[in-house]
C-alpha cells in the first residue's frame, strides 16, 4: 500500500503515516515530514561541506577543506567573509575541514593539513593550537583526535583508530577533556568489513586495506549534553548511552532490505564525494619524531572498477561510518536511511527513548549537515558536484 502525502508547505509539510507501509516498516502512527522550499540559500558554491556552526548573531561558519577557506556568512544577506588563508603560520590553515562550537563562543577548527586543531576566539581571532595526533604510533599507541562530535561542555568524540584490545569489528568511541587532556573510552560500535591486499616480498611488502562499499556497519553522534545515540546496525534500533553508562534502548524498526544493483553502485562511488573524499594519513618519522597529518581527496573511482569492490547483497538499513547521527536542539536523533538509488534523502528520527518519533523526507541531492537554534541546514550537492548550503524550519 502507498501512502500520498499533500501539500507542501514554505518548511515542512507533516502527516501521519497511519495505515500506510512506511519505508520498509509495518503500519503505525510516524508522523512524515517533508522539507519544502528553503527558508534562505546560500548563492556561491562550495567543494565539500561537513559542518556548519551557528553564531549567535544568527551567522554560520563553514570551512571547506578541498576549497581550502572557512567562510562566515550571512544567509539571508547571501554575503560572506572569510576567516584566516592557507598557510603554516598563525592565522592560516591547510584543508581545513570543520568548524565546532566550544564553550564561551569560541570554536574549534579542525586544520588537517597542518595536522592541528586551531581555537577561534568569540571574534574568530585565531588562538592557542594542538596536534590532533597523539602518542606515538610506532608502539600502538596512536590517538587521533579528529572530532566526530562535540558536545556543550567542549569535549570532543572520536573514534579509536589504534585497533589495541578491539575486536577486529569493532572500534571504541573515545571522548578528550580539552582542558585536562583525559580521554575516556566510552563504548564500542561495529565497523564495516574490510578487504585486505598484500604484494611484494618478505623485505619490501605492501599492505592495502580497505573498506568494503555499503558494508553494514554501526553510526553514532552526541548530543549537547553528552548523550551518546548509537544507530545498531543488526537488528536496527537505537541506544541512548548517559555519562553513567546507562543505555536505554529503543525498539528494533522493520525495515525492507533495497537489493544493490547497477544504480546503486553508481549512487556510492558519487555520494563519495559528499564529505570530501576518503581520508588519508601520513606518517613521518625523523631524528626519532613521529609526525602525522590527514587530507581529504583523492583520485575518483571509474565507473568500470567498481566491479572489482566486495559488495554485499543489500544495503544495510542506514549510513553508518563517516555519516554521523546528528541530533537537532530537542534532543532528536537523525539517522539516514539507506534508499533505492534516485530516491529522495529520508531520515527517521528518534526520540530520547530510542523510539521512532518521525520520518523526515529531504529534496534530491541533499542532506542533513547540522542544527542550529530551531533551524536545519542542509547541502545540495548539484550534478556537477557543486554543494551550496540551505537553512530550514527545524520541523
Amino acid at each position: 500500500m502507498r501512502c500520498r502525502i499533500g501539500g507542501v508547505g514554505v518548511a515542512v509539510t507533516v502527516a501521519a503515516t497511519a495505515g500506510c507501509e512506511g519505508e520498509g516498516g509495518g503500519a503505525g502512527e510516524t508522523p512524515f515530514g517533508r522539507l519544502g522550499e528553503a527558508e534562505a540559500v546560500y548563492p556561491e558554491s562550495f567543494a565539500a561541506l561537513r559542518t556548519v556552526r551557528e553564531l549567535e548573531d544568527g551567522r554560520v561558519l563553514v570551512a571547506d577543506p578541498l576549497g581550502q577557506v572557512v567562510v562566515r556568512l550571512d544567509l539571508d544577506a547571501g554575503t560572506a567573509d572569510t576567516i584566516g588563508s592557507v598557510g603554516e603560520g598563525p592565522a592560516e590553515y591547510i584543508q581545513p575541514d570543520a568548524v565546532w562550537p566550544l564553550p564561551g563562543g569560541r570554536t574549534l577548527l579542525v586544520d588537517l593539513g597542518n595536522g592541528r586543531l586551531t581555537e577561534l576566539g568569540p571574534g574568530l581571532e585565531f588562538g592557542e593550537t594542538r596536534p590532533y595526533a597523539m602518542g606515538d604510533p610506532t608502539r600502538g599507541g596512536l590517538v587521533m583526535a579528529l572530532p566526530h562530535a562535540v558536545d556543550e561542555g567542549g569535549r570532543l568524540y572520536f573514534r579509536d583508530m589504534s585497533g589495541m584490545g578491539q575486536p577486529a569489528d569493532s572500534a571504541y568511541i573515545l571522548r578528550l577533556d580539552l582542558e585536562s587532556g583525559a580521554v575516556d573510552s566510552l563504548a564500542m560500535f561495529k565497523l564495516p568489513g574490510t578487504t585486505r591486499r598484500e604484494s611484494g616480498g618478505p623485505n619490501n611488502q605492501s599492505v592495502q586495506v580497505s573498506q568494503n562499499p555499503l558494508s553494514p556497519e554501526d553510526a553514532w553522534g552526541v548530543s549537547s549534553d553528552g548523550r551518546l545515540v548509537v544507530a545498531r546496525i543488526g537488528d536496527y534500533h537505537v541506544d541512548w548511552i548517559g555519562e553513567d553508562g546507562l543505555v536505554t534502548s529503543g525498539s528494533p524498526v522493520p525495515h525492507t532490505p533495497v537489493g544493490i544493483g547497477r544504480a546503486e553502485k553508481l549512487e556510492w562511488r558519487d555520494q563519495r564525494s559528499e564529505n570530501g573524499g576518503g581520508l588519508g594519513m601520513e606518517v613521518g618519522i625523523a631524528n626519532g619524531s613521529v609526525s602525522i597529518r590527514a587530507s581529504r581527496g583523492g583520485s575518483g573511482i571509474g565507473a568500470d572498477e567498481l566491479d572489482g569492490f566486495a559488495w554485499p547483497g543489500v544495503k544495510p538499513a542506514f549510513y553508518g561510518g563517516t555519516v554521523p547521527v546528528l541530533v537537532d536542539g530537542r534532543g532528536r536523533a537523525w539517522v539516514r536511511r539507506h534508499r533505492e538509488a534516485g530516491l529522495p534523502p529520508r531520515y527517521d528520527v528518534f526520540d530520547g527513548s530510542g523510539a521512532l518519533a518521525m520520518k523526515a523526507e529531504l529534496r534530491v541531492g541533499r542532506r542533513v549537515v547540522s542544527f542550529g537554534d530551531g533551524k536545519l541546514y542542509a547541502v545540495h550537492m548539484d550534478d556537477y558536484g557543486l554543494q551550496y548550503l540551505e537553512r530550514y524550519a527545524l520541523p
